[in-house]
């Protein structure tokens, strides 16, 4: 039995074939490329508003000290961010401070945090003005 079933099992394990079905197609793809230019422009936005470098939010690891910034947050908290489920934490927070920044709620800030895609292209292209710190 076993010397019948070994033959069947290398031959479909030869004739496996690999193809591209993994793929997204031409039309998805171009969908995301737009989303994410729109993103990129949307954080574009909110980095020139604060006064900082628009170009900054392309650059790993200082869109995201450029943001602690923006937010009102010391610069050592980019080391909390490597830390597994602080980083949440630390992300709300971050969160909540760039909106009060920009004279936002907190409401806005669960927003940023949990929405990023709505509420970014709010905040930047939308009549919020940067208005610092407040104590």
């Amino acid at each position: 039995m076993i010397t019948k079933l070994l033959p069947m099992l290398q031959e479909s394990a030869t004739s496996f074939e690999y193809s591209a079905q993994g793929s997204l197609g031409t039309v998805p793809t171009l969908i995301i490329l737009a989303l994410v230019i729109f993103m990129i422009a949307a954080v574009w936005k909110v980095f020139a508003k604060a006064g900082e470098p628009g170009w900054a939010c392309l650059i790993p690891i200082y869109n995201i000290i450029v943001l602690l910034k923006i937010s009102g947050k010391p610069v050592w908290w980019i080391i909390l961010f490597i830390i597994p489920f602080v980083n949440f934490i630390i992300s709300l927070l971050v969160s909540l401070g760039l909106a009060k920044n920009f004279g936002k709620g907190g409401g806005f800030g669960v927003g940023l945090w949990l929405l990023g895609p709505i509420f970014f292209p709010i905040l930047g292209f939308g009549d919020a003005k940067f208005v610092g710190q407040k104590s």
